[in-house]
């Protein structure tokens, strides 16, 4: 028998619309496994918001979009209802949470995940902010509530990190963390280490679409430090927020300070790092050099690399090479799938 789903997706950008690919393209092997997936609502900061009583293909929303841009005028569809009106009474199954991350607050990200928990609906999010600042709350809601709450895509795009401990590492205590996870620092200090001129990396990089058109989030190490404080609270119960975090950005590394460390036979990353220690959990973010010898020297441009130590596996580590936007798109797409295998 067919099951029929309804998705509400909250922000519809690249991973989205990546998502929404996915879920045409593979909508044959998904009938096939007993399910269908409509779409009941769509918002977005600009381009008008969707409802639909009993769900749509969607292949129309996604056609629709790429011909005309936006949903204001898309018949019998658009709505005048603001984000939030649509959480609470849109008919939906399955929150979609992809708006654009605050990272110093987590919203609204974090208000849109609990009014959907608040119906007993279950949420997808691909946003790293609730993760890094309302972790145990919103898990717990979702334990009282009997929703399921999966969110792989914060960190590493669709690489399945969350998954690996937790399927695959069974008893496993998490003793320590460390990674490359910010494509646009890496990709920053990989051209400075070849004496390109800083005005022309940021020129190519936002050319590229992985540089902001304000970088400071990343080149400050916010955007690492969110993304650690994710892993830290969901893999050692750290209970976290970034600002509890040792940062450091690359802003004041030079040009000097590369040729020094190249010198050294090192190159320059900025390295999150999080260790369990008698006093707690230690955590940073820093520009560390690293020898040349070691893996995480030659992780390159836009690719991560994530090492997670445990106490009866030891450490593991898992790189990402050079992901595209259809990778979080897939990672949306896994945590779907996961999802409605637990039903």
């Amino acid at each position: 028998m067919m099951k029929t789903m309804n998705l509400a997706i909250m922000g519809y950008g690249n991973a989205a619309q990546a998502f929404t690919r996915l879920l045409i393209d593979k909508r044959k092997v998904l009938e096939a496994g007993g399910f269908q997936f409509l779409i009941s609502a769509v918002t977005t900061g600009s381009k008008g918001n969707l409802e639909f009583a009993k769900g749509t293909d969607p292949e129309i929303v996604l056609t629709y979009l790429k011909d005309n841009g936006h949903f204001r005028d898309f018949p019998n569809g658009s709505t005048p209802k603001s984000t939030l009106e649509i959480i609470e009474t849109a008919d939906y199954d399955i929150l979609v949470e992809l708006t654009p991350l605050n990272i110093f607050t987590g919203q609204p990200a974090i208000t849109h995940i609990e009014g959907a928990m608040n119906r007993q609906k279950h949420v997808i999010t691909a946003n790293k902010g609730p993760i890094a600042w309302r972790y145990q709350g919103l898990k717990q809601l979702a334990e009282r509530q009997g929703v399921q709450f999966l969110y792989e895509t914060t960190v590493m795009d669709g690489t399945p990190i969350f998954n690996l401990v937790k399927e695959t590492l069974p008893y496993c205590k998490v003793l320590e963390i460390k990674g490359i996870l910010n494509s646009t620092t890496n990709f920053i200090l990989g051209e400075m280490e070849k004496g390109t001129d800083y005005e022309m990396i940021m020129e190519e990089g936002r050319k590229r679409g992985f540089v902001e058109a304000d970088p400071s989030l990343d080149t400050e190490g916010w955007d690492a430090a969110a993304k650690l404080t994710a892993l830290m609270n969901v893999l050692m119960d750290a209970q976290m927020t970034p600002d509890q975090i040792t940062r450091q950005g690359i802003g004041d590394i030079t040009l000097s300070d590369i040729k020094d460390a190249n010198n050294a036979n090192c190159s320059i990353k900025l390295l999150c790092h999080a260790k369990r220690t008698e006093e707690g959990i230690w955590a940073s973010v820093m520009p560390t050099r690293i020898p040349k010898s070691d893996i995480y020297a030659n992780i390159d441009a836009t690719s991560s690399i994530i090492s997670i130590k445990t106490d009866l596996m030891g450490e593991l580590s898992v790189i990402e090479h050079d992901p595209e936007i259809e990778q979080t798109g897939f990672g949306i797409f896994s945590d779907l799938v996961t999802l409605v295998q637990k039903l």
